[in-house]
């Protein structure tokens, strides 16, 4: 049994990840990245808010970081498995600064500041695909969930601080925000250019055009039984934590309003609830809980996502609010590092990028989808209830989920056939006879058995 397959007695350390010296450099860079966007967009939210007073375009505002991925995610990310993965990092790197230097130094118009901030998410899809292809070729076995933990609890642990610097800092100067969020993307290109090594890109036996490498990565996710299962609740899960934090403006304004505060108190409060349960939820699953324990969570889990926010519909305090955030996110990052692993496991070599493009698009969209539909139902409807009533119906959304999820074995048998898959650029070069990588015969052991990181 090789390493990636193995069921350690014992979960890696913290100290055993961080010996390795690249994971050091792609971990400073991306969580400084993480910090400086959590920072812009707490203050353009809130900015769009004060300058509207609308639910629905601070919503939108919070959500243009999301939906650029359903429009250029999938395509940009199968680009970077053509490419070495360090480059691609790097160069969406330096193609983001100047776009966020643009939105500090000069004074635009909502509609044009949300333009920017579309065009720079469309670079950031290559480059979290390149991170995550990336990853798995510097950690191993259970190195691997325990680096998927950290990426998961620091990226919590950013929007923490980021939040509540982001929403201190806009009531004196949003574009300072967006200046340190610039910063932050010339400082993460320093840092992975000197301290990550450069490695060529996956071997592809014929080149084919992009949208064809594209629709065989969705082909992969949606047409594999066990990866089809991991993505679908993935996304539902998806669709309650986010919530709170993107509806937190408007709900911080109607809290004070009842109770006196000041609105951008908690607005940062809730904003960082979500995060700081995200943080012990990762935590707790990657470095406390046996390996051989994480998978029977799962469905726990899942359900517990919606159900905590299921008391907004009494109308709670601020305190009580972001309590039931905190839960929320803990439960959601709770399974995403061992579903995480699960997926990555069962993904054949040279589908990497394209893995995490599909899952990345899709959980970008949900999110800002549910923070969309939530924020213009809030227009109409009392915000609580419009919270407590969507978290009921995805209660019964992941029960079902829950119940319908694969048996272990399943996943034993689908890594299984990953292992046997050929890398290929293609799903057809793949499988000669047009079946599927994962479903049809087994063609011969790819040079490497290293998986790719899938939903996160």
């Amino acid at each position: 049994m090789s390493e990636e397959t193995q069921v350690p007695e014992r979960p890696a350390t913290f100290r055993e990840v961080f010996t390795e010296g690249e994971f050091r450099s792609v971990y400073l860079a991306v969580v400084l990245t993480w910090a400086g966007d959590y920072i812009a967009k707490a203050a353009i939210t809130m900015l769009v808010f004060q300058q509207t007073n609308s639910v629905a375009l601070s919503a939108a505002a919070f959500a243009t970081s999301y939906f650029p991925w359903l429009l250029g995610g999938p395509l940009l990310t199968t680009l970077a498995d053509r490419y070495p993965y360090r480059t691609v990092m790097v160069v969406c790197d330096l193609a983001r600064m100047p776009l966020f230097l643009v939105l500090a130094l000069v004074d635009l118009p909502v509609g044009v500041l949300l333009g920017l901030l579309f065009v720079s998410t469309l670079a950031a899809a290559p480059s979290q695909a390149s991170r995550s292809a990336m990853v798995p070729l510097i950690l191993r076995g259970d190195r691997l969930v325990v680096g998927l933990s950290l990426f998961s609890s620091s990226s919590q642990a950013s929007q923490i601080g980021g939040y509540v610097a982001g929403s201190s800092i806009a009531l004196y100067s949003p574009r300072l925000a967006l200046l340190i969020n610039a910063v932050m993307f010339g400082l993460s290109a320093l840092i992975i250019w000197t301290g990550v090594r450069h490695r060529p890109p996956a071997p592809r036996e014929t080149p084919n055009h992009l949208l064809r490498d594209t629709a065989a990565g969705f082909r992969l996710v949606f047409g594999t039984p066990t990866l089809r299962a991991i993505a679908i609740l993935i996304f539902s899960s998806m669709l309650f934590a986010i919530v709170p934090e993107g509806l937190a403006a408007a709900w911080a304004s109607d809290l004070a309003e009842k109770q006196g505060d000041h609105p951008e108190l908690i607005q940062a409060l809730i904003m960082a609830s979500v995060p700081t349960g995200s943080v012990m939820g990762a935590l707790l699953v990657g470095r406390v809980i046996r390996p051989a324990r994480r998978q029977a969570l799962i469905r726990p889990f899942a359900v517990l996502a919606p159900l905590a926010l299921v008391p907004a519909l009494l109308s709670p305090s601020p305190v009580i609010v972001a309590l039931l955030a905190a839960v929320a996110g803990f439960a959601v990052t709770g399974l995403i590092p061992v579903t995480n692993a699960l997926f990555v496991q069962a993904l054949p070599d040279g589908y990497r990028a394209r893995a995490f493009g599909v899952m990345n698009t899709g959980m970008q969209a949900i999110q800002g989808t549910a923070v969309l539909i939530t924020g213009v139902l809030a227009e109409r409807f009392p915000l609580h209830r419009v919270v407590g009533l969507w978290s009921v119906a995805g209660v019964l959304l992941m029960l079902l989920l829950a119940a319908r999820w694969p048996q272990p074995d399943r996943f034993t048998a689908a890594i299984a056939r990953a292992r046997e898959a050929r890398p290929t650029g293609t799903e057809t070069s793949a499988t000669p006879t047009g079946k599927h990588p994962l479903t049809g015969p087994p063609g011969p052991r790819p040079p490497s058995s290293e998986a790719g990181i899938g939903a996160v």
